[in-house]
């Protein structure tokens, strides 16, 4: 699509670009990038998980330069990341191996390794905290001084790494989920192939984990509350870091202890447990349960359990709900897409509403001249 260039637009938009930066620095205030990613991290991991980038610092700069829009800041990790070589792919990660923060299970009040309520917003009051205001370094040292006192006077410090089994693998020893053998082909590269349809299972979870938090909790939401009737319980919902490796890229004889550790990312991943009506053997109807998977970069619980359902959802595209419809819930949920797309509609459109008002006005000539 073409637009015709106004005249003088080059010093005008270089104009409205002086009078953003003033409007950012005008009252004489400057957020560090570090005091971002230490005091806004849900913002951070929504920027991350959004842009497929996994860099607090990054998404921090990406969002003192939006001046906290998380559409803008997406759009501008997005684009970073284009610039970016592809230099390695990582083994695949087992999430057994998460050095877990949380670990709840909405399923069961007793799993093997226990609950872990860890830190979360979910058992807080939402009650405006108006000491923040008068809040002080001072202050947070000391509070930061006595809750480490505390801890190691309560907390038993192991002598070895602990790792928390999944709790869908007791489940299948019982015999009560089915086992599938690994699936082990090459998953679709969504950054480097158009997403095409049907769309493969791995395709359809890089679009998900990477898709607007808002759009893809307000799609979970519209399945949940009718759309497709889906109500699972949460098996498991796990936040924790994931550690990376990546293999020589010129040695073929390797096994995974040669591979090199190049660090670890923080995640959020969820297992939902989805109720669905089967037939058995004798052609008769019983319950059984499917397995819903969400995961997302940093920690962003509500999105990962929206994206188990909508990836239960996806893999039934015989429902007749909207929710069920890949090409509806993979192509509205993209942020970069979605919101640049509603943007473009401030840009020049002078030639073809024109046309339409000429239309318009031959209509009402035409009707005037048969009265």
């Amino acid at each position: 699509m073409g637009y015709v260039a106004v005249k003088g637009g080059t010093k005008a938009i270089e104009a409205s670009i002086n009078r953003l930066t003033y409007d950012r620095i005008k009252e004489s205030e400057i957020i560090e990038v570090n005091t971002i990613m230490a005091t806004m991290r849900a913002l951070v991991d929504q920027v991350m998980s959004e842009s497929s980038l996994y860099s607090p610092f990054l998404a921090a700069l990406a969002i003192k330069q939006a001046e906290g829009s998380m559409e803008e800041a997406v759009f501008i990790m997005r684009a970073h990341r284009s610039t970016l070589p592809r230099l390695y792919y990582s083994n695949v990660v087992e999430s057994e191996s998460m050095l877990v923060e949380r670990r709840i299970s909405a399923s069961f009040k007793d799993i093997p390794g226990g609950q872990i309520l860890g830190s979360t917003t979910d058992y807080t009051h939402r009650l405006l905290n108006f000491s923040l205001v008068e809040e002080t370094q001072s202050d947070n040292e000391q509070w930061i001084k006595n809750y480490m006192e505390k801890i190691e006077h309560e907390v038993t410090v192991l002598d070895k790494v602990l790792f928390f089994p999944k709790v869908v693998d007791y489940l299948r020893e019982e015999g009560l989920f089915a086992a599938h053998e690994p699936e082990n082909t090459n998953p679709t590269d969504i950054t480097k192939e158009n997403l095409a349809f049907p769309a493969s299972r791995s395709a359809r979870l890089q679009t998900l984990t990477r898709g607007q938090t808002g759009a893809v909790t307000a799609l979970g939401y519209a399945s949940l509350r009718g759309y497709g009737q889906v109500h699972p319980t949460v098996g498991e919902v796990r936040v924790g870091m994931l550690p990376i490796y990546v293999r020589h890229p010129n040695e073929a004889e390797q096994t995974e202890e040669d591979s090199y550790y190049i660090g670890e990312i923080k995640v959020s991943e969820v297992e939902s447990f989805v109720p669905v009506s089967m037939k058995n053997e004798q052609n008769e109807e019983q319950l059984d349960f499917e397995i819903g998977y969400g995961v997302c970069y940093g920690q962003n619980e509500t999105k990962a359990i929206a994206m188990s359902i909508l990836d239960q959802c996806l893999e039934h595209p015989e429902a007749s709900f909207p929710t069920h419809d890949e090409e509806f819930v993979l192509l509205h949920i993209d942020s970069v897409e979605a919101t640049g797309f509603i943007s473009h509609l401030k840009l020049p459109h002078y030639v073809t509403f024109q046309s339409k008002l000429d239309s318009v006005r031959e209509v009402k000539r035409k009707g005037d001249s048969h009265e």
